[in-house]
């Protein structure tokens, strides 16, 4: 019970005993700008996403808009889903808000930054519910004579990418693999990216030991995530932690898009993301792998330059 204790006074919540958690860190949050202000390079609106599940999408573009010949360029589309081990944060946070801000400006892309349902109020699949509903809301646009008009003036339905990290990666996966089932015209998901993936699974990997006491997602901390997060009564084998195990997601995977899997070796999760990786390959999947020998989970909300390199390797994936 101790581990359960610790790892949840790490996180910064305390679990109630109907199941909810009360969240202590409050996190600064950012106002949508709608207008442009001097000194930003991009504008951002939120959007109600489903009423029913108080999901919304905060919608980024960049203010200075590249063109060909006077006409405006159409730019690529990025669903992006942020981490937080499915149980903190939201797309208003200073950080999530800032990447995304910082990907519409540099890549550049209309940006649609998905405000998902936490956990364990809402255990999973709900957030890979709201990750579809945002890829439907999105193709909505298209089809919609008065639809979102930064979507419909600006961005490229045939060049819509998914992006997440950490547990948003996680989400990218089965949210995908899930869309396939469904009419996405004329929205075409051109690629996935996947930055350092939140997997799990019972068996610990050698990645998980070696850094078992990792600053920021120790072990007993990963386990709890999972508890918080997964399905009652399942445990961290269930598909939507370990992909790997056999389930209907298996022969679905040859299907997914091109795809670009970002990891660092001091990550506990570096071996399930590249587990994952060859996963992918074998199942026929294009895939490109982006893994850095120096660094560990998260290094680019602490450092810059990672952070500034991360967009260029997106930048350079997307185009």
């Amino acid at each position: 019970m101790s581990t359960h204790y610790n790892s949840h006074s790490h996180l910064g919540i305390t679990v109630n005993p109907d199941g909810t958690v009360n969240r202590q860190v409050q996190f600064p949050k950012i106002e949508p700008n709608p207008d442009p202000i001097t000194g930003n390079l991009t504008v951002s609106k939120d959007v109600i996403l489903n009423p029913k599940h108080k999901t919304s999408v905060r919608v980024f573009r960049p203010v200075k808009l590249p063109s060909n010949d006077n006409t405006v360029a159409r730019l690529p589309i990025i669903i992006y889903l942020h981490g937080g081990g499915f149980v903190l944060y939201s797309a208003a946070d200073a950080l999530a808000h800032h990447n995304c801000a910082q990907m519409a400006s540099d890549i550049p892309a209309i940006v649609v930054s998905v405000d998902y349902r936490l956990a364990p109020e809402h255990k999973l699949p709900a957030c890979y519910e709201d990750a579809v509903d945002a890829i439907l809301w999105v193709r909505d646009q298209a089809l919609d004579q008065e639809g979102e008009p930064w979507l419909k003036s600006f961005g490229d339905f045939t060049r819509c990418y998914l992006s997440g990290r950490g547990n948003g990666a996680n989400a990218v996966f089965h949210a995908t693999s899930r869309a396939l089932d469904l009419d996405l015209g004329p929205l075409k998901i051109a690629g996935l990216i996947y930055n350092q993936a939140l997997f799990g699974g019972v068996q610990r990997t050698k990645s998980e030991i070696k850094f078992a006491t990792d600053h920021l997602l120790p072990l007993p901390v990963l386990d709890a995530l999972w508890d918080l997060a997964l399905p009652r009564g399942a445990d961290r084998d269930h598909r939507f932690s370990n992909p790997m195990i056999d389930g209907p997601h298996k022969s679905k995977i040859g299907s997914l898009p091109r795809s670009l899997v970002i990891g660092f070796n001091g990550d506990p999760l570096i071996d399930r993301q590249q587990e994952f990786l060859q996963m992918l390959a074998l199942a026929g999947v294009q895939v490109e792998a982006q893994f850095d020998d120096v660094g560990f989970h998260g290094v680019d909300i602490v450092d810059q330059r990672r952070a500034l390199a991360l967009i260029k390797i997106v930048k350079d994936f997307i185009i």
